[in-house]
C-alpha cells in the first residue's frame, strides 16, 4: 500500500527530525559566548602601548651658557679722603652733582698749625711727595705701553677686516681681533684714570708739604681738595663740619657712564668662564638684551649665604657693555641685572632634547623607538644645557626618542606616540 506524501501521518513523523536539526546549532551558543568572554578578558589583560611624547635627534647649533644675577658698578671710582689732620668745612656737594677734574672744589680743610711744626711729619710728607712722583712716572710708562699695544692691535684688526671682506678669515679670528682692540682700549682708559688719580694725590701731598713750611697761622691757607676726574658725586660720606684725621673718607666720585656689570657666579660655573666670553645682559629694565663681554674672572672666591641659608662659594665676574643704552633708558651704579654668559658653542652638533636624557647609575640613558617599542640605549653626552645635549655616541641623526619617559616604561615596552 502506497503512502500519500501529503498525508497527515507522514508530516507528523517528520516534525521531530526538523526540531532536532534546528536545535543542534543552538547547543554551541553557550560555548561561543564563553569563548568571546575569554577573548575579551585576555584582550583586557594584555598590556596596552604607553602613550609617550617623542622627538628626533637632530644636528644644529648648540650654545651652553650660565645665567646668574649681579649688579652694575662704576669701573673707575675714587674715594676722596682727608690727607691731613684739620678742620673739615661743611661739604656742600650732594650725590649726583657734576664735577670737573682740577676745577671743582670737593672739600675745604683748615689744617692745624701745631701738626706742621713736627719735623717727623714734615719729613714724612716730603717722602710721600717723592713716592707719588715716582708712581706718576710709572703710570706714564704704562700709558705709553698701552698706547703701543693698542696701536698694534688696531693694525691687526685692519688687516683682519680686509681678510673678512674677502672671506679669507674665520669668524672666530675676527672676533678675537675685535675683542683684543676692545680690551686694550679699556686698559688704556684704566691707565689714564690711574695717572689722573696719582696726579691728584701728588697735588695733595705737595699742598701738605707747602703748608708744613708755613707754620704760623697767618700764612696757613685752607687746603682745597679738587676733583681728580670728570664725573659725578656718587656718595657723600662726611658732610658735617668737624675735625678729621688723615684718611677720613669724605665722598666717593666717579663717572656713571663708565659702567660695567659685576656678576656673582658659583665657583663651579666660573671654572668654565674665560675672559672674552660673550654675554647677554638681561632684565636690566629694557625690552631687549644688551651684548656684553667678560673682561675679568677674579682669581679668588668668597663665601656667601644663599636665601635658603646654604653656604655657597662665589666668584665675581666683570662684564663690559658692548651695546649702547637705548634712548630713554638710564642705568646707574649698583643696578640689578641678569647675565647669560656663554661657556661653550658649537655650530654643527649632534644633539638630543634634554628631556629625553636621564641618569641610571653613572650613565646617561635614553629610550629609542624602534618598531613601536622603546629600546633602552646608553648615550655619551658632552655639553648639556637646559634644552639639549651634545651627543658623542649611542644615537644618530633622525632617530626618534621618548621625551620625559614615564616611570612605568621599561626596555622593549610597547609605546604609542602622541599626536
Amino acid at each position: 500500500m502506497k503512502t500519500d506524501p501529503a498525508s497527515p501521518v507522514q508530516a507528523t513523523r517528520s516534525a521531530p527530525a526538523a526540531v532536532r536539526k534546528r536545535g543542534s546549532w543552538r547547543r554551541f551558543i553557550p560555548h561561543a559566548i564563553a569563548c568571546a568572554l575569554v577573548l575579551a578578558i585576555v584582550a583586557a589583560l594584555m598590556p596596552k602601548p604607553i602613550e609617550v611624547e617623542t622627538a628626533q635627534v637632530t644636528t644644529g647649533p648648540l650654545t651652553v651658557s650660565v645665567l646668574e644675577e649681579g649688579k652694575t658698578r662704576i669701573r673707575h671710582r675714587y674715594m676722596i679722603s682727608s690727607p691731613i689732620v684739620g678742620w673739615l668745612n661743611r661739604v656742600e656737594l650732594r650725590a649726583g652733582a657734576r664735577i670737573e677734574a682740577g676745577k671743582t672744589v670737593l672739600a675745604t680743610l683748615a689744617p692745624e698749625p701745631s701738626n706742621f711744626l713736627n719735623p717727623r711729619a714734615q719729613a714724612e710728607g716730603e717722602a710721600r711727595v717723592k713716592a707719588i712722583e715716582a708712581m706718576r712716572m710709572q703710570r706714564e710708562t704704562q700709558i705709553e705701553r698701552a698706547k703701543a699695544a693698542l696701536d698694534l692691535a688696531g693694525k691687526e684688526m685692519a688687516r683682519a677686516k680686509e681678510l673678512k671682506q674677502s672671506g679669507a678669515i674665520a669668524t672666530k679670528d675676527w672676533d678675537a681681533a675685535e675683542s683684543q682692540v676692545n680690551i686694550l682700549t679699556r686698559e688704556l682708559h684704566m691707565a689714564e684714570f690711574a695717572l689722573r688719580t696719582v696726579e691728584f694725590e701728588f697735588a695733595q701731598a705737595q699742598a701738605a708739604v707747602m703748608q708744613a713750611q708755613s707754620p704760623t697761622p697767618e700764612k696757613i691757607e685752607p687746603l682745597k681738595i679738587l676733583a681728580p676726574v670728570d664725573g659725578f658725586v656718587l656718595n657723600v660720606v662726611e658732610e658735617s663740619a668737624r675735625v678729621v684725621a688723615p684718611g677720613t673718607p669724605i665722598m666717593e666720585v666717579g663717572d656713571p657712564r663708565d659702567l660695567e656689570a659685576e656678576i656673582e657666579l658659583l665657583s663651579s660655573d666660573a671654572a668654565g668662564v674665560r675672559a672674552g666670553a660673550e654675554v647677554s645682559i638681561e632684565q636690566w629694565g629694557g625690552d631687549l638684551p644688551l651684548r656684553g663681554r667678560v673682561t675679568v674672572v677674579e682669581p679668588g672666591g668668597y663665601t656667601k649665604i644663599s636665601s635658603l641659608g646654604v653656604e655657597e662659594q662665589r666668584v665675581k665676574v666683570r662684564v663690559d657693555f658692548l651695546d649702547p643704552l637705548p634712548a630713554g633708558y638710564t642705568i646707574g651704579d649698583r643696578y640689578r641685572v641678569e647675565a647669560r654668559i656663554v661657556t661653550w658653542r658649537g655650530e654643527s652638533v649632534l644633539q638630543v632634547p634634554a628631556g629625553a636624557l636621564f641618569r641610571r647609575g653613572g650613565d646617561w640613558m635614553a629610550f629609542v623607538i624602534e618598531g613601536g617599542r622603546a629600546r633602552l640605549t646608553k648615550v655619551e653626552v658632552a655639553h648639556l644645557n637646559g634644552d639639549a645635549g651634545e651627543v658623542l655616541g649611542g644615537l644618530r641623526a633622525g632617530q626618534v626618542v621618548v621625551v620625559h619617559p614615564p616611570d612605568v616604561l621599561a626596555d622593549k615596552g610597547a609605546v604609542k606616540a602622541l599626536r
